[in-house]
């Protein structure tokens, strides 16, 4: 069993470095040190004890593919594999990945494939890496699939940073309006209510429901606080359900504005898989279930699934989609025509090129319009606060005098 353990060594520069590294014995540490030009000064079995993470580590998509790339130029320059797992596992600046690959590194020294060994590390290699990999190592062009899934992530990363951009604009407005009403509400009204209530007369509706808002709030704040943290702590958790991811990917279709911007990203990451598994020689059966388990959303799996069982039953892929609405007649009729042709892997690529472009102008058009939406939205619910305060105005002045 694979244990960690610490170390000093000197390296070709005389300079002492500390590190850690995973393998089965001691021996196995020292040989390793040695291969990489250094020389052990202290090796020993780190003591285990509590290790308590308040946020899991992640290995972000960007760093995969950095890996991808850079772990195809050494396999193209005729590096051995174990050594190019060990320098890439050095030279990463992600501690999470860097342990991980010293451990692909101890199975695959001791006889286990790539893609095997990768394979136990999901939350870092999801199915989709794991059979490209495989594919790659049997058809002998490790290095062309490692390129291929460099620029599937990098396109990836960059489409999620165009949804983010499109996002985070009206999330901030949204929070700002937020804020501004609960600061109202919470110091600026009570101030009204005071006036109001030493000069007395009747009040307009507006603003009789404007200062019961405030007194709600300010009496019962940390209730609506604590409300909306258990929403959305029992929101995530049914989220996660089954039923609670369906209803949530469908929701996300059909949301005005948004809905378009979602549904043509899952047809561009379902298509972009798609073509790159099948390109690589995954056999058409595995690629359509591994696309249903990574084009992160309910709605298209299932589509995907209901492919995959008419395929397996000898059917076209064509004819299972058109039966579900959430595929455009031009994606069925693209794969219809790349059925007949011979190549599927070519038109699903033309298909998640034509949605990528898409995306971007979905994204262009959105900023150029959510921005005066939210300037309305800002001003109509601060106006209509304001006019609330000072439409009694009007009655204390004629009071006054």
């Amino acid at each position: 069993m694979a244990e960690t353990y610490s170390y000093k060594v000197r390296d070709k520069g005389g300079k002492v470095v500390s590190g850690t590294l995973v393998a089965d014995n001691e021996a196995l540490v020292l040989q390793r040190l040695r291969e990489q030009g250094l020389t052990p000064l202290e090796v020993s079995k780190q003591k285990k004890g509590m290790n308590i993470e308040l946020t899991p580590k992640k290995v972000k998509l960007k760093e995969l593919s950095v890996f991808s790339r850079q772990f195809a130029t050494m396999v193209n320059s005729g590096l051995p594999i174990l050594r190019g797992l060990a320098i890439l596992s050095e030279q990463t600046s992600n501690a999470e990945l860097a342990r991980i690959l010293t451990i692909v590194r101890t199975d695959v020294e001791q006889g286990a494939s790539l893609s095997q060994a990768l394979g136990k590390h999901p939350k870092a290699f999801n199915d989709l890496f794991v059979s490209m990999v495989k594919s790659g190592e049997t058809g002998g062009s490790l290095d062309d699939t490692l390129i291929r899934l460099a620029e599937m992530l990098e396109n990836e990363v960059k489409l999620r940073g165009k949804i983010k951009s499109a996002m985070t604009y009206p999330i901030a407005v949204v929070a700002l309006v937020v804020l501004i009403m609960s600061a109202m509400l919470l110091f600026v009204v009570p101030q009204f209510k005071s006036i109001y209530d030493s000069l007395g007369g009747s009040l307009p509706l507006p603003t009789r429901v404007l200062l019961a808002m405030s007194e709600a709030f300010k009496g019962y704040w940390y209730i609506v606080l604590g409300g909306s943290f258990a929403f959305r702590f029992f929101f995530k958790r049914w989220k996660k359900t089954p039923k609670g991811r369906e209803a949530v990917d469908a929701a996300k279709l059909r949301v005005p504005i948004f809905g378009t911007l979602f549904h043509k990203t899952a047809l561009a990451r379902f298509s972009a898989t798609f073509s790159m598994l099948l390109r690589s020689g995954v056999p058409i059966l595995q690629a359509l279930e591994i696309v249903s388990e990574t084009v992160n959303n309910k709605i298209i799996s299932k589509a995907v699934i209901d492919v995959q069982s008419s395929v397996r039953e000898g059917e076209s892929m064509a004819r299972p989609l058109m039966r579900h609405k959430v595929f455009p007649p031009m994606v069925v009729q693209m794969i219809a025509v790349g059925e007949e042709t011979g190549q599927v892997d070519i038109m699903l690529e033309k298909v998640a090129s034509f949605y990528n472009q898409e995306v971007e102008a979905a994204v262009d058009a959105l900023t150029s319009l959510i921005e005066p939406l939210l300037i309305a939205v800002i001003g109509g619910a601060v106006g209509a606060a304001v006019v609330a305060l000072y439409m009694p105005m009007f009655n204390i002045i004629k009071m006054i005098q």
